[in-house]
């Protein structure tokens, strides 16, 4: 496919997220701070033609194909994962005073189609009660915290997480902290939201941003 390739895929993508932080906004809304997602985040070697298999900014490792500017600084040795805390510090992550149901209900979703088992808070389950989305949310937020791996920005939830040192469990339902690995499918969608609490709202990268391998 002519006019396609690896260094169009990183132009384009660099400057869509030079732009989205620049504060210019759009033509509809300019001088303002909007949202935008990368199509895509991942490589999908299930897809029809070799294009459409390496849209992706990182490979099915998780190892990036090219930076757009949205990585943290990664260890001289290779990309590996970010070191959980290891202080002894318990930690669980919770929802801010400040967030809104609507929000929160939003994380629900997004934690319990994420691999995470949202069971406990499943009518019949240790913490259904009581049956309020704070509540749920709550226990959604901090099982999604624990499983990705207990590092900061597992909390953000854009940004409606908080993480506290006080134990929320109660009764019968116990806050883990057990760390488990999602599946690679979870965990593809767990980096997809983390990026998109980073670089966020819905715009297909086309032309330009068609990588070539």
């Amino acid at each position: 496919q002519p006019g396609v390739g690896l260094e169009n895929a990183i132009s384009y993508n660099r400057n869509l997220v030079k732009h989205v932080n620049s504060g210019k906004g759009t033509p509809l809304m300019p001088n303002r701070t909007f949202e935008t997602y990368v199509f895509s985040l991942f490589n999908e070697n299930l897809k029809p033609s070799t294009s459409e298999r390496n849209y992706g900014l990182f490979k099915p490792d998780l190892t990036p194909v090219y930076d757009v500017g949205i990585l943290r600084k990664q260890p001289a040795m290779g990309p590996t994962a970010p070191v959980a805390p290891s202080d002894g510090g318990r930690q669980w992550c919770v929802p801010r005073t400040d967030a809104s149901d609507e929000a929160l209900q939003k994380n629900i979703d997004y934690v319990c189609s994420s691999g995470v088992d949202c069971g406990p808070i499943q009518a019949g389950g240790a913490c259904f009660d009581p049956n309020t989305v704070r509540s749920h949310a709550s226990y959604a937020m901090n099982a999604y915290f624990q499983a990705s791996g207990r590092h900061d920005f597992d909390c953000d939830f854009s940004h409606t997480g908080l993480l506290t040192s006080t134990d929320p469990s109660y009764e019968a339902c116990s806050y883990s902290l057990e760390e488990k690995m999602l599946t690679e499918k979870s965990t593809a969608a767990a980096k997809c939201g983390m990026w998109g609490a980073v670089v966020r709202a819905c715009m297909a990268v086309v032309a330009g941003g068609v990588l070539l391998i």
